[in-house]
């Protein structure tokens, strides 16, 4: 296994793919902003003329980053890639779709012993990366984790958080409520398209994962379920379940931490204020999903919302979202809320940012292979992100009558 004392010898503490985009450039942003002094960090991407005017761009505010390094290297080229991912100690990308351009970075980064992040949302590309590179990422010390922006951080450490408040060795079952008012981002959107369009191998990736994943130890069960919809008799909203990667990373999460308790469920929605929204939702996914299966259409779906684009700065600064969830155990039933900006660029950028500062700085547990934020990191990004506006709060702890 590769050591992180070692690591520590590299040039680089954390590496940016995919500055040069929108996310990417709110990422670049973030770290230009909050980075500690003694962050050694570097812009990566394809074409160095568009990364000196990132460059350029940060230094105007932020005058120390005038000689912000900048390496060059192609998704497609593997001698680029293995460069970078051994001059850094973290990697942090933005490029996706993921399933089309993200298996040769997280390669590299398992076989250079390597942290990598990323912000995608893709439940296919997540389990063929753990089939791929699980083991190897085992063997070189590298810790992957996926999903380290809005899909599906608030989650995680959301139900994490949650179950914390609950009687430690009893079943528990907690169900996440998410709500915003705010657009999804491009790259989340073609993700989601491309993955919509493969039911087929999404689930063949699925099933090949489960028959390879060890189970909880101990008996420990673990389960993410779908629900119905309904009327939440605690939130008062109209739920509908939400198709998202979410459930299985917090499920994820539960399987390998013990202190989830004995039993441990997981139930995703959206909420809805009132009927008529919910059902304006069911009829508007359904139509989505009718014009997916068809290429021409989901074609012209992607030029609605290109990658790379995004609101400007005032639309982000009306954004919010809310993820409310309620935990049930040990005959107390616990109601807790992570609240935040826009989630699809400003919000993403700060947890995916905060991700890659807590991996490269923070007394993490010892973990490596693929893991969740949960696993990984946990109370430690919490805290990052509560300090850096991200709210978790208890908002009820009571008796179940």
């Amino acid at each position: 296994m590769a050591s992180k004392d070692a690591q520590q010898d590299r040039p680089y503490d954390i590496v940016l793919f995919g500055a040069t985009g929108f996310t990417g450039g709110l990422t670049a942003d973030y770290l230009a902003a909050h980075a500690p002094a003694a962050c050694r960090w570097a812009l990566v991407g394809r074409n160095k003329a568009k990364l000196e005017q990132v460059r350029e761009r940060l230094a105007a505010d932020h005058p120390g980053c005038a000689d912000l390094p900048l390496l060059v290297a192609d998704a497609t080229d593997a001698d680029s890639l293995r460069e970078v991912a051994e001059s850094a100690r973290v990697v942090v990308t933005t490029v996706g779709p993921y399933l089309e351009h993200g298996e040769p970075l997280v390669a590299a980064c398992a076989e250079a012993g390597t942290d990598y992040v990323d912000l995608t949302g893709e439940p296919e590309f997540v389990d063929r990366m753990y089939l791929a590179h699980h083991d190897r990422a085992c063997e070189t010390g590298a810790r992957l984790v996926h999903c380290c922006g809005f899909d599906s951080i608030p989650h995680d450490l959301g139900a994490q958080f949650t179950r914390q408040h609950l009687p430690a060795d009893a079943p528990a079952t907690v169900r996440g409520v998410v709500r915003s008012n705010a657009a999804f981002s491009g790259g989340t959107f073609h993700s989601a398209l491309g993955q919509m369009s493969r039911g087929r191998q999404m689930q063949k990736a699925s099933s090949e994962r489960r028959a390879k994943e060890p189970r909880p130890e101990g008996g420990r069960k673990v389960r993410a379920q779908g629900g119905r919809p309904q009327r939440d008799p605690v939130l008062g909203y109209w739920l509908l379940p939400l198709p998202t990667i979410d459930p299985f990373v917090v499920k994820r999460s539960a399987a390998a931490l013990a202190d989830y308790g004995p039993a441990f469920t997981y139930s995703h929605y959206a909420g809805f204020k009132t009927l008529r929204y919910a059902l304006g939702a069911v009829a508007g996914m359904a139509t989505m999903m009718g014009a997916i299966q068809v290429p021409p259409l989901r074609e012209q779906l992607k030029k609605r919302v290109p990658q790379g684009s995004g609101p400007s700065e005032t639309k982000r600064g009306r954004s919010w979202f809310t993820v409310e969830m309620v935990g049930e155990g040990g005959g107390r039933r616990v109601v807790t809320e992570v609240a935040g900006g826009d989630p699809g660029y400003t919000e993403t950028a700060k947890m995916l940012a905060e991700s890659a500062l807590s991996l490269a700085f923070d007394p993490n547990p010892v973990t490596f292979g693929q893991v969740t934020t949960a696993v990984a990191m946990g109370d430690n990004l919490r805290e990052r992100l509560t300090k850096s506006g991200i709210s978790f709060t208890l908002v009820k702890d009571e008796p179940i009558r």
